[in-house]
């Protein structure tokens, strides 16, 4: 195939004839051998040692959605990777952040990436929220073979949807159970403390900039008791992405957007080492 398009200069026939709307179904069709699920692992002993990311976090408000991630790749007790990014626009309307086995993870947005672009290119119109939500779904219970073998793939899932007109959350597990979450989510190894702290910051009211906000202490407290999470460098100028999706589309926060907001927790933990607590009512 790729010598006769050398040759010819001209794309092979599988890519000029009409098909499925899912690039997956394509490459399972024409190259099997390059889907994630199909490859095969040498035999090995005990465990998988591989850089592996956490945490990721979520929350609604009002209008849209904030999806962030720590930067901290870890590789058994070593810190193997202090500014890798873990979360990605997956169209212009939604995005994933990943926890687990980073290689994969990351060769697995792109492939959801391209699902989503395939499928528009061919119907000539974008997946509802809830359909991108199922393909990611399909993506990971693909990848099940490699996750019992200790290579795990848990993504988050998030997104503006234009029907209902709001931001909405999905998680998952590693046979691609998805479940939507209301409000808020964490995975990842520090999902346990971001939980617990957005549990008692969130509102239903909140605003864009209070949700940011948030999710910053939800990071902070994860990295503050969970070593594979990684908390706001100040020395090194490394803050956690953080990205906002609302009916204007997908924008990722700027380094110095991060950094302030960074900066603003810190001085705040100053004053209160274990962070806000909840009002009382």
């Amino acid at each position: 195939m790729e010598a006769n398009t050398r040759s010819t200069g001209r794309l092979p026939a599988a890519f000029l004839t009409p098909g499925s709307s899912s690039f997956m179904d394509f490459l399972g069709e024409h190259q099997p051998e390059l889907l994630p699920g199909n490859r095969q692992l040498p035999p090995v002993q005990g465990v998988i040692e591989a850089p592996h990311g956490t945490t990721i976090v979520a929350v609604t408000f009002p209008g849209g959605v904030v999806l962030a991630g720590d930067r901290r790749a870890t590789m058994g007790n070593v810190i193997a990777q202090r500014d890798i990014e873990k979360v990605f626009p997956a169209d212009e309307y939604s995005a994933v952040g990943i926890a687990g086995t980073a290689g994969l993870a990351v060769e697995m947005v792109k492939l959801f990436q391209l699902e989503l672009e395939h499928f528009e290119k061919v119907e000539g119109a974008q997946l509802s929220l809830e359909g991108k939500a199922n393909r990611l779904s399909t993506m990971i219970r693909s990848n099940l073979g490699m996750a019992m073998q200790g290579l795990a793939v848990v993504p988050l899932f998030a997104g503006y949807d234009l029907d209902r007109g709001d931001g909405r959350i999905f998680s998952y597990d590693v046979t691609g159970g998805r479940s939507e979450e209301q409000g808020y989510a964490a995975t990842g190894s520090g999902s346990i403390f971001a939980r617990g702290a957005m549990k008692k910051l969130f509102r239903k009211d909140l605003t864009e900039a209070e949700a940011t906000t948030l999710v910053v202490q939800a990071l902070y407290d994860a990295a503050d008791d969970d070593s594979a999470t990684g908390g706001p460098d100040v020395a090194r100028r490394i803050y956690p992405i953080i990205t906002v999706i609302t009916e204007d589309g997908f924008r990722r926060l700027t380094e110095d957007e991060c950094s302030e907001l960074a900066r603003a927790v810190l001085e705040r933990r100053l004053e209160q080492p274990d962070g806000p607590r909840a009002a009382l009512l």
